[in-house]
């Protein structure tokens, strides 16, 4: 039984989820595609380009079915061993496990490390929800893999805000596969607050600048190009005096050591010293935080979401077919009750999560479009006015995807290595390293607390309640119509919710509530796009009912919690803990 149990069943990520094939099958990106696409004139200038919203999409499949056959057949085999490998550093030199630089080759030689990059750059000029797609599966055969694919948002960060020069330079080399990229923001006393970065940026007579200092965790620090955030403004002390730059790898840049992980082993986390290193300013002065970071961190938590998604997936997977082959009482444990509920709620959270991430990048891509829209135009009031209503969405849904599927992986993995017993915590079993692979999605790119504080401030100024109104005022079928009710009372004790709040009137308080207040929030959130969707295919009817009948309870708790007003914990935090 056990050899049978660590057989591959799946030959495509992408054709084999049923979930994500929904999804495709559902895509609103008309509008997205249109812009990406120049209203498609970019057909009369490259043979690869659509003709129309249609012939797009049919070539997304194809992409999307490389993919999934890739990453099922290829890339997944190779994970155990990268795992037991991990990188290596030796006199000042890091190498890649040989499984990962196998399969950073078969993408490479596919053509598919530049997704969200224009044609004319070399990249595939998709929308940012494919990339999603495409990182959900990679992360699903490997986690530590997606460490290198994600770094696609590197090139998009220098497309977005570099000059020509720099464009022109490095692009075409980021979507050939000819280097890998690192942003390279976190120092030893610097870690989520980016405000305290102290590395030092000294402008010279030529333009250019060196950087000087250190900094740590750095994911793929052995990169080729990266992007550094540093101090450029002698004096200052906090955001207003960082900018953005890009280096190279040279002898100036050192590798000081790798970090010895709990997991994700294939990718390499550096500590590195600057001393010197040549750079070029990326963009404007003192616009490294406020503006460059933010955008980069934004595209990176909605790529860990998707990362958290594909390893929860694989766990699933994994303690699904465990579930139906192992015997104990004469029959398969997937037949007792305590087994096959934990299995259906793990499918439910992975399914909720999944629709907020993609809803998130959705978003994304739709205030892009609209921003180029908006290019060398005469003011429109409206289309502005759209623009800061899809903007906010996007700044809401970002951190609320990375919360809810980070912390999802988290419980998924666990469960999945509990419906394996004592064989799970074993690493002949792949749920092993699967759960300590999930581990750091909690963590990395903002932790799970940082995004509660980024997602608090869309929830309590209204932009969650006027989106779920959207998606929960509408005609229903019958048979919907208690489950429409059902998201019309989340939507209220989140409203009461929020009046408590602020007639509590107590800082302390909000900031303590505050991820109960996510929680529900995320509950809500998945119940309203669940029924959406079973509102669209009577098919998905019964998984939308299973996961509002399960968190209208805990929304209802929350919300009671929040309302009560108790200051036990604020009141007597230094006995208490």
């Amino acid at each position: 039984m056990d050899n049978a149990v660590r057989e591959a069943t799946v030959d495509n990520f992408f054709t084999e989820n049923s979930d994500i094939q929904w999804h495709f099958g559902h895509l609103d990106l008309e509008e997205i595609v249109a812009t990406l696409e120049d209203d498609y004139a970019q057909a009369a200038q490259y043979d690869d380009a659509p003709l129309s919203y249609a012939d797009a999409v049919e070539g997304y499949r194809h992409v999307m079915e490389l993919m999934g056959a890739i990453t099922a057949q290829e890339i997944a085999p190779l994970a155990p061993e990268v795992d037991r490998e991990g990188a290596h550093f030796e006199s000042g030199k890091v190498t890649y496990a040989k499984g990962t630089q196998k399969a950073l080759d078969i993408l490479k030689q596919a053509h598919l490390l530049a997704f969200t990059l224009p044609r004319r750059y070399g990249g595939l000029n998709f929308p940012g929800l494919l990339y999603s797609m495409a990182t959900e599966m990679i992360s699903q055969a490997d986690g530590s893999l997606m460490n290198l694919f994600g770094l696609q948002d590197i090139g998009e960060t220098i497309y977005e805000f570099a000059d020509d020069a720099l464009k022109d330079k490095y692009l075409p080399q980021f979507a050939s596969g000819k280097v890998t990229g690192a942003m390279i923001l976190t120092e030893p006393d610097a870690g989520s607050d980016l405000q305290s970065v102290r590395l030092k940026a000294v402008p010279q007579p030529d333009g250019s600048w060196k950087l000087y200092g250190v900094k740590r965790f750095i994911t793929n620090g052995c990169a080729e190009v990266s992007l550094v955030l540093a101090r450029s403004e002698e004096g200052s002390v906090d955001g207003r005096g960082l900018s953005m730059f890009l280096c190279e790898r040279c002898p100036e840049l050192v590798v000081r050591r790798i970090e010895h992980k709990l997991g994700i082993h294939g990718s390499p986390t550096c500590e590195l010293q600057f001393n010197g290193v040549p750079a070029a300013l990326v963009g404007q002065r003192r616009m490294g935080l406020i503006r460059y970071v933010m955008s980069l961190m934004n595209g990176a938590r909605v790529a860990v979401a998707a990362q958290a998604i594909g390893i929860a997936q694989a766990a699933y997977e994994e303690a699904l077919k465990y579930a139906r082959a192992r015997v104990q009482f004469k029959k398969p444990i997937l037949e007792f009750p305590q087994v096959y509920e934990m299995l259906a709620r793990m499918k439910s959270q992975i399914q909720v999560a999944r629709a907020i991430t993609y809803e998130a990048a959705r978003l994304v891509d739709l205030r892009r479009a609209i921003e180029k829209r908006m290019e060398g135009k005469p003011p429109d009031p409206a289309l502005r006015a759209r623009q800061k209503e899809v903007s906010a969405g996007a700044a809401l849904l970002t951190p609320l995807a990375k919360a809810y599927a980070s912390e999802m992986s988290i419980a998924v993995t666990y469960d999945a290595l509990q419906i394996h017993g004592g064989t799970g915590y074993m690493r002949e079993f792949n749920v092993e390293r699967l759960s300590r692979d999930a581990r750091i999605t909690t963590i990395y790119e903002g932790t799970t607390q940082l995004q509660v504080i980024g997602a608090v401030v869309g929830i309590t100024s209204g932009t969650l309640g006027q989106y779920l109104s959207q998606l929960g005022e509408r005609e229903f079928r019958p048979e919907l119509l208690p489950l429409s009710a059902a998201c019309r009372e989340m939507r209220e004790r989140l409203a009461q919710s929020l009046a408590a709040l602020k007639n509590i009137n107590d800082r302390a308080y909000s900031d303590l509530m505050a991820r109960r207040l996510v929680d529900l929030s995320c509950d809500a959130l998945g119940a309203h796009l669940l029924l959406v969707q079973a509102e669209k295919d009577a098919g998905r009817a019964l998984a939308a009912e299973r996961f509002i009948r399960e968190a209208l309870p805990r929304v209802r708790m929350q919300a009671e919690y929040v309302a009560s007003g108790d200051k036990l914990l604020i009141e007597n935090r230094d006995a208490l803990i």
